[in-house]
């Protein structure tokens, strides 16, 4: 895309420095593209009016905005006129209605400051992420093991699941086991004080296998059916290893080796990277939208940018013979904004070269990395906002602004 040559300079100008911001138009090729286009289709609604922003359209401004550092509705709707001005197509309004409503169509009527609870299953080999759930922060079905148990049909025979303690329970790994899915997590903390591994079959130095009785109480979410239908027992193995007491079904210590199993749980040291790489390197640790029908499809764009980069990251990995792994998410991501910029109609020789430099960067191998939970940055010296904005500017007129905290 250009300005036309009828344009005066200094307009042209400006044309380029808005359109140089937008990388609306790369996701837009992106999504379209061979690799993506079936399964982009499926999924737009049946029937749907040529509009300024079609569905295909209004995603690619979504995720342009969720990766900007203005993510107004404002800024997105005027790099969108920008860069149809530079394409000598109409440019239309850019009154942000059109746009809004293209992102909320089908949102139910609502104000408020939305909380909610998200759980993700990502592959280990390449981090990107397989399903996802969102669900209340409070209330019936709003805790994470309703979540994950709502992502069941997610795994499939022969896949190893690795989770923190909070899953390791009993009714979870027998639906695991039921559909052929092996375990490894931390022991759940309520087992924790009955483990002795005096106990059950020896295999090695805090190493055994036992078995765990049902327990007599039904849980709330499972119908009697359901509970009865479970096994009575379950059969696993319980080991001490870096520190940490696991629990698997990998029960075989000539094929699962302690040392491997350990190795094994210490690479999801990698899932804490990558929520770490959706929540702040692209940006979700803030969202813009308010209602909880616009905020799940603004973490839903996210997620959708986040496995966009993944993508191309594995053809990189492919391209150069190594792990995907290997590769830093963040040199990728800030290549590919760099890229969405300046090359808006890269031949298969530029894309190529574009994915060797994504593999130059590589990152290197962390085992045992502990990273402290502290806020490195002082913040600013003014209460939290803790009633309405309304009656927040009304208190200020009645009392004046309040003083700064000490």
């Amino acid at each position: 895309m250009q300005a036309t040559p009828t344009t005066a300079p200094w307009q042209r100008n400006r044309i380029n420095a808005h359109r140089a911001n937008c990388g609306s138009y790369s996701f837009f090729k992106l999504l379209t593209s061979e690799a993506l286009l079936d399964r982009v289709e499926q999924g737009l609604p049946r029937g749907h009016r040529k509009r300024l922003y079609p569905p295909t359209r209004a995603l690619s401004l979504f995720l342009a905005q969720a990766l900007t550092a203005d993510r107004s509705c404002q800024n997105i709707v005027n790099q969108a006129a920008v860069e149809r001005l530079a394409g000598g197509l109409a440019t239309g309004s850019t009154h942000t209605g059109g746009y809004c409503l293209a992102r909320q169509r089908g949102q139910s009527p609502g104000l408020g400051f939305p909380i909610g609870r998200l759980v993700g299953i990502t592959y280990l080999a390449s981090g990107a992420l397989l399903n996802a759930a969102i669900g209340r922060f409070q209330g019936k079905g709003g805790n994470e093991q309703t979540l994950l148990r709502s992502m069941q049909e997610s795994f499939a025979p022969g896949d190893i699941l690795i989770g923190d303690a909070f899953f390791a329970t009993y009714f979870f790994i027998a639906a695991m086991q039921a559909k052929g899915v092996d375990i490894l997590m931390e022991q759940h903390g309520s087992r924790k004080r009955s483990t002795d591994f005096r106990h059950g079959q020896h295999l090695g130095p805090r190493d055994h296998v036992i078995v765990i009785h049902k327990p007599k109480k039904r849980p709330q979410w499972m119908s009697e059916t359901e509970y009865a239908a479970a096994p009575a027992t379950l059969t696993l193995r319980e080991l001490k290893a870096g520190g940490k007491l696991l629990v698997t079904t990998l029960r075989c210590p000539n094929t699962a080796p302690k040392g491997a199993l350990k190795a094994l749980y210490q690479s999801r040291w990698h899932v804490e990277l990558d929520i770490r790489h959706i929540k702040e390197t692209l940006g979700m640790d803030v969202l813009s939208c308010k209602t909880p029908d616009m905020t799940r499809k603004e973490i839903w764009v996210y997620l959708l940018a986040y496995n966009l980069i993944r993508l191309m990251m594995v053809q990189s990995a492919r391209l150069a013979d190594i792990a995907p792994r290997t590769i830093s998410f963040k040199h990728c991501l800030q290549l590919w904004l760099i890229s969405a910029q300046q090359l808006d109609t890269a031949d298969d020789g530029q894309l190529r070269t574009l994915l060797s430099l994504l593999a130059q960067q590589r990152v290197g191998n962390r085992p045992g990395r502990i990273e402290p939970r502290a806020v490195k940055r002082r913040p600013k010296p003014f209460p939290l906002l803790t009633k309405p904005r309304h009656a927040a500017r009304e208190e200020i007129r009645e009392k004046g602004i309040q003083k700064k905290l000490n």
